[in-house]
């Protein structure tokens, strides 16, 4: 067998990339880690019970916790879910994503900040990547920023939504669905008597959003408040404008300012069937309905890294195949269930009253933090799914009172 830089390079360091580097680098690999850095994604930063206990996060990473999600109708109706016995956290992304760099580096992985070249094979089917060093905020080159080349066995793409290395090497990675989220992270009103630092709030409103949600997420000293769309005409912008106007937090001093696309709907295919992967956004595997990331991009590239290792470890390219076939067991059902929420109750204010209606259910509530707490779709309790399926069937037809 040929020599090699590495066995695996892995390209983004957000919270998939990092968890996957240290995963293989804690098994022994020899992981080089690439990312730009400076960029936080704009996001939310919940994150579940479930991540907390699976993916050992520290307390001191959690900026809030979450005890309440207020939901808010077209009409202003407002409907307050509780979360009994546990909280939602909240991270900023900053810190949360460097300290899971910090953490794979620990584990053994070589990083290294430089910008995403391209991936090839050569003549004789040995892999290379190559990358551009960069350096600080600016991703100012280093000099003489020449490009480099390193030749791995396996390269994972954690690039994001919209990746470079899907791009170039997984077939069909151009066949989802985005919505642009846009968000501000501002100064907290923390004198103000109607501020809850445990309490999400977040908008239906046609006006926020024609087809998605705002939200105003609080972050201990700052705040998250955002807005997203599938509508290319629509100004995130103006609406984030309008939000932060109806939240009564125009005035506050705005930190900073984050846009992306989110994917919201798995790519068919996550390896080339023979040596490069896509995980976390590369692959699509955010929440519809929700939005929610964090969770699923760490829990993916935990079971493709684990994949890539016996796919290595046996020499059976098949095992990445099988990765996705093992994440989509247990979490494509939610996806499916979450896409079809977003189809029908996200398509006008008529709809949109009528869900936040719904959510005043108690049956509602309960299991759907129980479900969105431990990952798992919650199956106990028969009659409060039938009862949660009639009240739901009776709005779509018009029949319940709004």
């Amino acid at each position: 067998m040929t020599a090699t830089d590495f066995d695996f390079v892995v390209v983004g360091g957000g919270p998939s990339g990092a968890t996957a580097a240290h995963d293989l680098s804690s098994e022994g690999w020899r992981v080089l880690l690439l990312d730009r850095q400076g960029r936080p994604k704009p996001c939310g930063g919940a994150i579940p019970p479930r991540l907390i206990k699976d993916f050992d996060i520290p307390d001191h990473l959690l900026v809030a916790k979450i005890k309440c999600a207020r939901m808010i109708s077209p009409t202003d109706k407002q409907v307050d879910m509780h979360i009994d016995n546990g909280y939602v956290g909240m991270v900023d992304r900053q810190d949360f994503d460097e300290f899971l760099r910090v953490r794979a580096a620990q584990s053994g992985a070589i990083r290294q900040q430089a910008i995403f070249d391209k991936v090839e094979h050569d003549a004789e089917g040995t892999l290379w990547v190559q990358y551009t060093p960069v350096s600080g905020k600016e991703h100012a080159a280093i000099e003489p920023s020449k490009p480099v080349k390193v030749s791995a066995r396996m390269v994972i793409g954690a690039d994001g939504a919209r990746s470079e290395v899907a791009r170039q090497q997984i077939p069909l990675s151009d066949r989802t669905k985005y919505v642009f989220a846009y968000h501000e992270i501002i100064q907290a009103p923390l004198e103000k008597q109607s501020h809850d630092g445990e309490r999400c709030d977040v908008y239906y409103q046609g006006e926020v959003s024609p087809d998605f949600y705002g939200w105003v997420f609080p972050h201990g000293k700052t705040m998250s408040v955002g807005t997203g769309s599938a509508d290319k005409g629509f100004s995130l912008r103006g609406a984030t404008g309008h939000l932060r106007k109806a939240a009564g937090l125009a005035d506050m001093p705005t930190l900073r300012r984050e846009g992306a696309p989110i994917p919201l709907k798995p790519l068919p295919h996550w390896d080339n069937g023979r040596d490069v992967l896509v995980i976390g956004d590369a692959a699509g595997v955010v929440a519809p309905s929700s939005g929610e990331g964090i969770y699923y991009a760490m829990d993916c590239a935990r079971t493709m890294a684990h994949a890539a290792h016996m796919a290595l470890k046996t020499g059976d390219p098949k095992c990445l195949k099988k990765g996705r076939q093992r994440f989509m067991k247990q979490h494509g059902k939610v996806f499916w269930i979450l896409g079809m929420m977003q189809y029908f109750w996200y398509q006008n204010d008529k709809r949109r009253e009528k869900f936040v209606k719904i959510c005043e259910d108690k049956d509602v509530q309960r299991l759907t933090f129980e479900s969105y707490m431990n990952k798992e779709l919650t199956r106990r309790d028969p009659m409060a799914h039938l009862r949660i399926f009639l009240k739901d069937t009776a709005h779509l037809l018009g029949l319940a009172k709004t």
